[in-house]
């Protein structure tokens, strides 16, 4: 798979490779020797390796072989270059290419194919050279010998300058490399050519040297080219067979048939429960049906059907994006999936036919690739893909709302593996299982489905009330630090402002919630309101849902119920000014506009603290919006107009984001409107003047009824 300019350094898929020379200048040295090992998620693989020997088609000096130990005699019979360089690209399989001092080898691979008669592409490239000087720029050189005595990396001296060791020694000091990166704020592919770039003295360095400048990852379409929109704008309920065919174990293959022809449907649920659990239920096929006929005799008809079912039942929740569904069927290879609803109750069917005008494309597999990844690595692939979706998406002219929808989908079902894998571990370090019934949250924009490509973590935990509580409280706490490290492995942020179920404040039982809850509504302090801002977006992603929408009915029954709390929340949104000048232009800060800051607080704390004073259980901006505007509560017109300007707002950072990750930048809400069309950019200025009075507007919609 080709790599996306996201793709962590944490999940790198790559080729290190390295050559020797008849000499040190690109402009006249041939190859004789290309060596290369793979990188696969971010560890070296010895054992993926390529090695050819290339004669240079004049002979070796003897002070290249004294260093290389590679004579006229060893290359006798070797392939030309062509030959060797076109098995090496086969090797690579367009992966990304890694070496240190690479740009010397890239020079010379340009010039042998030149000389060849062929094209050289640059590949997408990393020096290690220069990731080396990132992190260490006080070294005095940045050889192999001196990064890897830094980072106390073992080098194998009698391997040195032969093609294949030295591309090992390479690849140990980029993984040595990628967690030092990390701290410094380069994850991805993209950032870490971005932060290569800047220097920019060692760039003119290597440019005299007549060295290929490390080449960034394409912006291309790639294989999102033909990307169908529809399985991101609809979900699996949307589409599936309702209600669900339900056929009870006892009855006989030749009844379950029949029932197919009549019902028209190419598959039943097989229980006893005519409101079956998908953990108590089972799917037989009209192949499942062809298949028992052919194996047996013709008697196989009367056998009942509950002993063909299979089990357990391949399914995708009836709130999942049908683009899941899609990646599903293509990873298990099945025709039919149930659909559940979120206490795990089967509620419709789908099938391939059902799906027929879908692809399973790269981008269709995206969501469960999030839910069938082992590891942080592996999740960290899957979610790489999300920019690329993104932009493919705004090009297909979907809504930037319903494109926040999908992001938020994934972090949701990033953070339920997250916490399906700090189980494992768990389990695995002796701890055991669960010691009580609980709940992971995702709060803020995530929970709202309004987040975008910039989002950090906001989460919670909320358990049943343990009989031991600081028991309890161990097994949560280390419960919350593995999940929050796996997903910043995999791409969400640590929170800095620490809202995250390793956190102590953001866990706790139904009791501990309850208290916290009393305090924001009979006392609230400023300190508490962000705490009730994004908890009052909670949604629960993993455990058990039935705790989770206790805690939220209670809270929000209290919050209702509470004026003093949403006088506060109004409050807090202040004294708002849009960033507009006098005669209607943007306000600018070094080249860009803050549209959260800007913008996008005002309408989605104004909407939710409306929403929590009028009893609206509802979680996204737009709903609440809409909500209240069914309900009378404040003009129409009004309303109409701050649904507009927060999807124009979202838009806006939405497009600046896709191009801040492909650029290597970090993704925030501060956007450059010379990236914007035109038309956008008159809508922007609209909506933010619409916004002008959104502050005053919900103050007087507090108490209107």
């Amino acid at each position: 798979m080709q790599a996306a300019p996201a793709q962590p350094l944490l999940a790198l898929d790559a080729v290190v490779v390295d050559t020797e020379t008849t000499g040190l200048d690109p402009a006249k040295a041939r190859i004789v020797q290309i060596g290369a090992m793979v990188v696969r998620n971010g560890r070296l693989v010895p054992e993926e390796c390529f090695e050819r020997l290339v004669d240079p088609g004049i002979s070796i000096p003897p002070g290249a072989t004294a260093i290389h130990g590679i004579d006229d005699a060893a290359v006798r019979g070797a392939p030309a270059f062509l030959q060797a360089f076109t098995a090496f690209e086969a090797f690579r399989a367009g992966r990304v290419a890694i070496g240190h001092n690479l740009g010397f080898d890239l020079a010379l691979f340009r010039r042998e194919c030149r000389l060849a008669g062929a094209e050289f592409a640059p590949p997408p490239s990393l020096d290690t050279r220069l990731l080396g000087q990132i992190c260490f720029p006080t070294l005095p050189d940045f050889t192999l010998e001196i990064l890897a005595d830094r980072l106390g990396v073992a080098l194998d001296a009698s391997r040195r300058h032969d093609a294949v060791g030295d591309a090992e020694s390479a690849g140990r000091i980029l993984v040595a490399l990628i967690p030092l990166l990390k701290d410094k704020g380069i994850r991805t592919l993209a950032e870490a050519n971005e932060a290569s770039r800047r220097l920019d003295r060692t760039m003119e360095v290597f440019a005299r040297a007549g060295w290929e400048a490390p080449q960034p990852l394409a912006g291309g379409h790639g294989p999102l080219e033909r990307l169908d929109a529809y399985p991101f704008r609809h979900r699996a309920g949307d589409v599936m067979g309702h209600p669900p065919a339900i056929v009870h174990p006892g009855m006989s293959l030749t009844d379950a048939a029949r029932r197919m022809i009549e019902l028209r449907v190419s598959s039943l649920f097989v229980s006893a429960d005519p409101e079956p659990h998908v953990a108590d239920t089972g799917i037989v096929t009209e192949r499942d049906v062809l298949r028992a006929v052919a194996a047996s005799s013709a008697g196989a008809l009367d056998q009942p059907v509950g002993a063909l079912a299979s089990r357990p039942l391949a399914h995708v929740l009836a709130d999942d994006f049908v683009y899941r569904a899609i990646g599903r069927m293509d990873r298990l290879k099945l025709r039919h999936l149930g659909v559940t609803d979120a206490a795990g109750r089967v509620v419709g069917a789908l099938s391939a036919r059902d799906l027929l005008r879908m692809r399973a494309s790269d981008a269709l597999l995206l969501g469960d690739a999030i839910e069938a990844a082992e590891d942080a690595p592996a999740m960290a692939s899957a979610f790489a893909r999300m920019p690329l979706v993104a932009r493919r998406l705004i090009e297909e002219g979907v809504e930037a709302t319903a494109i926040a929808a999908v992001i938020s989908h994934e972090i949701g079902a990033l953070t339920a593996r997250a916490a399906q894998q700090a189980e494992a571990i768990l389990l695995a370090e002796g701890r055991g299982p669960p010691p009580v019934p609980f709940a992971v949250l995702v709060l803020g924009s995530v929970g709202r489905g309004e987040s975008l490509l910039a989002a950090d973590q906001d989460n919670a935990l909320v358990t049943a009330v343990p009989d031991d509580p600081e028991a309890a409280d161990r097994w949560f706490g280390r419960f919350g630090v593995v999940m929050a490290d796996l997903l910043d492995s995999a791409g969400v942020v640590h929170c800095k402002g620490g809202v995250m179920a390793s956190n102590p404040t953001y866990r706790g039982s139904l009791d501990d919630w309850r208290r916290r809850i009393e305090g924001w509504v009979g006392k609230t302090r400023p300190d508490d309101l962000l705490s009730v801002d994004i908890f009052f977006d909670a949604r629960a992603v993993h455990g058990d849902m039935d705790v989770a929408r206790t805690l939220f009915d209670e809270a929000f029954a209290a919050a209702h119920q509470a004026p003093m709390l949403a006088k506060l929340l109004a409050e807090q949104i202040g004294v708002f000014h849009p960033p507009l000048t006098l005669f209607g232009g943007l306000k600018l800060t070094d080249g860009r506009v803050d549209l959260k800051i800007g913008g996008l607080f005002a309408v989605v704390a104004g909407a939710r603290c409306l929403a929590l004073r009028h009893g609206i259980a509802v979680r996204s901006t737009r709903e609440r919006i809409s909500a209240l505007r069914d309900m009378a509560i404040g003009g129409a017109e009004d309303l109409d107009r701050w649904r507009e300007a927060h999807g124009v707002l979202v838009q806006a950072i939405l497009v600046q984001q896709v191009a801040d990750i492909a650029a290597g930048r970090p993704p925030g809400s501060r956007v450059d409107p010379a990236l914007l069309d035109k038309a956008l950019k008159a809508r922007l200025k609209a909506a933010l003047h619409d916004l002008t009075h959104v502050a005053d507007t919900v103050r007087d919609l507090l108490f209107r009824a």
